[in-house]
């Protein structure tokens, strides 16, 4: 069994959750523009009220992206500098899968298409098919303008999450036309990443303090 805390800063939210041995603590809240400040002493309290010590930990994971480019920055950061203080390794792993995986869990979707308002009227998107475990992606994770959007596979109802499907009105129609429904208010998650980080972590999937680097997907990046 391992100990794994995962933390998120890829969007408006921060979050962080404490994988420990099946049992998940997470913390979720609203911080914009705060998460440089706030995202420390969430980790220290999340670690203190399950009484776990970070030299206890066998791992450390956090959302590399896609996302905001200053919150990609912190979280990897803060996760860089604390496994060169413990000597852990780290797990960076896709903020669109955790998101697919919140809607898989939250809403029992079985086709999930998650955008992320990347600005610059653009967004980050993939599409994603669930399964027994983590979901599946069916497309390589693209930034995109919305018209541009169009998963590999369509022919069933679709679930829209995250802060893009503000541009919902500018997909391709025939894409439209299988959205079921819009969930813009889903937000990559902390507690959604542990879990993925606790199958990565089985899987041997774990990097070097060195390697864990954000994944921005542009060479210009905003916020």
């Amino acid at each position: 069994m391992s100990k794994i805390l995962a933390l998120d800063t890829s969007s408006d939210a921060c979050s962080v959750a404490l994988w420990n041995e099946g049992t998940v603590t997470a913390d979720f809240q609203m911080l914009p523009r705060q998460h440089a400040q706030a995202l420390l002493p969430q980790l220290g309290q999340l670690l203190a009220d399950s009484g776990v010590r970070l030299e206890e930990l066998d791992a450390l994971a956090f959302g590399r992206g896609p996302g905001s480019f200053t919150g990609l920055r912190i979280a990897a950061a803060t996760a860089q500098g604390l496994a060169l203080a413990r000597d852990l390794p780290l797990l960076p792993l896709s903020t669109l899968q955790a998101l697919a995986l919140s809607a898989q869990k939250k809403y029992f979707a079985r086709k999930i298409l998650t955008l992320l308002d990347a600005r610059m009227d653009e967004v980050y998107w993939c599409a994603w098919q669930a399964g027994s475990g983590a979901p599946q992606a069916l497309i390589e994770e693209s930034l995109a303008k919305p018209e541009a959007v169009l998963p590999p596979e369509l022919g069933e109802d679709w679930l829209l999450v995250g802060s893009g499907a503000v541009y919902s009105d500018r997909l391709p129609p025939v894409l439209r036309s299988q959205i079921q429904q819009e969930i813009p208010e889903l937000y990559p998650d902390a507690a959604a990443l542990v879990y993925l980080a606790a199958e990565a972590w089985e899987a041997g999937q774990a990097v070097d303090a060195a390697e864990g680097q954000p994944i921005y997907l542009r060479d210009q990046v905003t916020g």
